[in-house]
């Protein structure tokens, strides 16, 4: 799917004999898929009837999918949602999705790698480096915290960080 779209969850199971589907949310409030209107599964668009919470999942009746058929045939599908629904992101908060490929360089513009993947920490996230050179065995590892990143710029492709003593080996 093109940047207009963000993966939000995965569709797991169905649930019940009507068609409803249960979703893994990949997203920091999974109650956000009571709020919205509708989802994206491989392209079709579908108007959501009802949504709730359930343990760790989401069970979702989307109108169409009215049996249990119907929803077998979209078990371990993505799911995807507009950008423009889930509104706008609080200053300094980033989609992961948006993050994912950036290179990161220090304030020096030594260039340390792009980002390949993000740990989520509780206290804060982790950036985790790929080393583009492939020189370094292992990834760098750069807390999210303000003492180290400095700068990032989704729309030129990099985020700056300040290297604290220690952080890299």
């Amino acid at each position: 799917m093109d940047k207009n779209f963000i993966e939000i969850g995965k569709v797991v199971n169905t649930h019940g004999i009507r068609g409803d589907l249960k979703i893994i949310p990949w997203c920091d409030d999974p109650a956000v898929f009571c709020d919205l209107e509708d989802i994206y599964i491989d392209g079709n668009r579908y108007e959501i009837e009802n949504a709730r919470l359930h343990k760790t999942a989401v069970l979702l009746k989307a109108k169409g999918v009215d049996s249990i058929n119907d929803a077998e045939l979209l078990k371990n599908k993505t799911v995807y949602v507009e950008r423009a629904a889930l509104g706008e992101l609080p200053e300094g908060t980033y989609y992961i999705c948006d993050l994912l490929g950036l290179e990161v360089r220090t304030e020096e513009s030594e260039v340390l790698g792009v980002i390949d993947d993000i740990i989520k920490t509780g206290s804060n996230d982790v950036y985790v480096l790929k080393d583009k050179t492939g020189k370094r065995k292992n990834p760098i590892l750069i807390p999210v915290i303000d003492e180290v990143v400095r700068e990032v710029n989704i729309e030129a492709g990099y985020v700056t960080v300040k290297l604290l003593k220690g952080l890299i080996d």
